[in-house]
């Protein structure tokens, strides 16, 4: 495929080859679409108009037989000419009907290419372009409700209406240092610091919401944790509801990371069942060890397995996890122990009292996955990226440092300054800000005709 040398191209693309009624679609978009869309059908077609008709080499000889619907710009997919051609799902067919449109004036399209461009005639924002990608690769229902509601504006809504609060306040904080020769310290106003807390507040709330959107979109890792012989791989099978893991008496059988991936009811669960955490000489068992804190820090949610006995010294494997890392400690094997199924929250944690061999507390532990994997968020849940929760954290780090210099020195320069780097990191997110390598990386993701 080539490249495209400008935005003006005309270009083609398979959108789909196949499906369950046996259509084929070929898309266009560019300027030259009317031209062709003359030559295929004979005249200039109604838009938005189904039309029925042959579609026909340069020699004349039948292609395939099919309907051909134009969108005139700007009223289409990619806010140019746009042409959809339907015909028979053969490859074959397909095959010629591309070649036709490349001798008419178009190109072979790249990855992402119609996206790409429906965001730089602005059609849509990135956050709504990713949401594309991320809608046909839905790997459940809830994540992909989620991510036609980024589609559909939700997310960029949000960061917008941040967006002008911080350009708010940058316009208040950088009167205030215009006037440097008044007696008054405008930068003492109490209305400056109530508009910095309510712009963090609304951040956070957003950070949170973000980061439920990832786990919507692409599942939660789910790390379980624990001293040999507690139950993990145990538990390991019982959510997957097959023997994946190979369960013994032996401490030390899990030496290495064992990832299953399930869902329940309609979002997915990364599962990774790890080595026991101990000390010992055995340089096999040590590197599985080595796996399991590795694990646990890059994790959503950390299940923590102990017992009756146990628990309270185990805690301390909690302890110096990330803020941002879920814990929840599993209280195992509550048969042997004569103690009820039952759910606390103290030490930051929530506890589960279950036992993995009767079954007892399991379907507790589920629920509590699936609120942390946003089920149950609501209609206004939204799908987001790694990338997007990583820029909303660098404006709450800028944020945080604004506030810091407005109460220990009054730096009002300093805090605009701040307030400029958490505007650029905002912006980041919808492309008001991106580079172009940002952007290659980004579209050249998406599937072809997409």
């Amino acid at each position: 495929m080539t490249a495209a040398t400008s935005s003006s191209d005309t270009i083609a693309a398979i959108a789909s080859a196949s499906g369950a009624a046996g259509i084929g679609v070929v898309r266009v978009s560019g300027p030259r679409v009317p031209q062709i869309a003359h030559a295929l059908l004979g005249r200039t077609p109604a838009p938005r108009h189904a039309h029925f008709t042959a579609f026909c080499s340069a020699e004349g000889e039948l292609i395939d037989r099919g309907l051909l619907l134009y969108f005139p710009a700007p009223a289409s997919y990619t806010g140019e000419h746009t042409l959809e051609l339907q015909g028979h799902g053969s490859q074959a067919l397909l095959d010629a009907l591309l070649r036709r449109m490349c001798e008419l004036g178009a190109r072979l399209a790249r990855p992402g290419e119609f996206t790409e461009r429906a965001f730089l005639n602005g059609k849509l924002d990135l956050a709504q372009a990713e949401a594309v990608a991320d809608l046909i690769a839905a790997r459940s229902q809830a994540g992909a409700r989620a991510a036609l509601q980024s589609m559909e504006g939700v997310f960029s809504r949000k960061v917008d209406a941040l967006l002008q609060a911080l350009i708010a306040l940058r316009v208040h904080i950088e009167a205030a240092i215009d006037f440097p020769e008044e007696e008054i310290d405008f930068l003492a106003d109490p209305a400056i610091a109530h508009q910095l807390q309510t712009v963090r507040a609304a951040l956070a709330d957003l950070l949170r919401e973000a980061q439920r959107g990832v786990r919507l979109n692409d599942g939660l890792r789910v790390a379980i944790i624990g001293r040999p012989n507690v139950g993990k791989s145990s538990l390991l099978n019982a959510l997957a509801g097959s023997e994946r893991a190979i369960v013994t008496n032996i401490a030390g059988t899990t030496r290495d990371v064992l990832r299953e991936s399930i869902s329940l009811d309609g979002v997915t669960l990364e599962l990774a069942d790890t080595a026991g955490l101990r000390e010992t000489h055995d340089p096999v068992e040590r590197e599985g060890v080595r796996r399991a804190h590795s694990e646990r820090a890059r994790a959503d949610v950390v299940l923590l397995v102990t017992d009756v006995p146990h628990a309270s010294d185990d805690l301390a494997w909690l302890h110096d996890l990330p803020v941002t890392i879920e814990r929840i400690v599993i209280v195992n094997k509550i048969d042997l122990h004569d103690a009820a199924a039952r759910i606390e929250h103290h030490d930051g944690a929530s506890w589960l009292w279950l036992s993995v061999k009767t079954g007892h507390g399991l379907d507790a532990l589920r629920e509590r996955l699936k609120q942390l994997a946003g089920v149950g968020s609501g209609e206004g849940a939204f799908s987001a990226r790694r990338r997007h929760v990583l820029a909303l954290e660098r404006v709450a780090d800028h944020l945080d440092r604004a506030a810091h210099v407005l109460t220990a020195t009054r730096a009002g320069e300093l805090a605009a300054e701040e307030l400029r780097h958490a505007q650029h990191a905002l912006g980041e997110i919808t492309g008001t800000y991106s580079s172009d390598d940002l952007l290659g990386a980004i579209f050249s993701s998406f599937c072809i005709g997409k």
